[in-house]
């Protein structure tokens, strides 16, 4: 596989991050991992929104072909509440399933985690959906921490659920807590 490559989406990106985050979709519910993501359930509008509200949406390439992409968020009041500006929020990451080595989640995260970093903000955050515990331990292995849980988050295109919550630090003096 060629080096991946990371860029901010654009517009004209958005119908891949759709089509990604739709054949991971597929991927889980071939798996049984049912609750979480479901084909169809976001469009282009949505990741269009999310670029318009000053957060972040990013594609990784190999070669010439997507490979994976993710949102990063600069507030998450729906799952941590109101915060200082201490974090980023990594969301919906993704990869394409079956034509990628292993490892390549882990890539994604660790360029969220630098682009966090580079802003100046010590923590990276995430949450992921409570009955996947597969994805839980995912990023627990990640370096990711586990420090609290948010019932009922509400959901774009489904209905509200609850999702462990999870933190790193990837900046910042040692002493700093988030």
């Amino acid at each position: 596989m060629n080096t991946l490559r990371f860029r901010l989406a654009d517009d004209t990106d958005l119908a891949t991050v759709v089509g990604l985050r739709d054949d991971a979709a597929r991927w889980m519910l071939s798996r049984g991992i049912t609750g979480q993501w479901r084909p169809g359930e976001l469009g282009v509008d949505h990741f269009r929104r999310t670029r318009e509200r000053g957060d972040e949406v990013w594609l990784a390439e190999s070669g010439e072909r997507a490979v994976g992409a993710w949102e990063l968020w600069w507030e998450d009041e729906a799952a941590w509440g109101p915060q200082p500006a201490t974090a980023g929020y990594v969301h919906r990451l993704m990869v394409a399933h079956g034509s990628i080595p292993p490892g390549t989640g882990r890539e994604l995260l660790r360029a969220a985690e630098r682009r966090v970093a580079e802003r100046g903000r010590p923590l990276t955050r995430l949450d992921c959906v409570a009955t996947n515990p597969a994805l839980k331990t995912y990023y627990v292995k990640a370096g990711y921490r586990v420090v609290g849980h948010k019932e009922g988050k509400p959901q774009p295109g489904a209905k509200p659920k609850s999702f462990t919550l999870l933190e790193k630090r990837v900046g910042g003096p040692a002493s700093q807590h988030g």
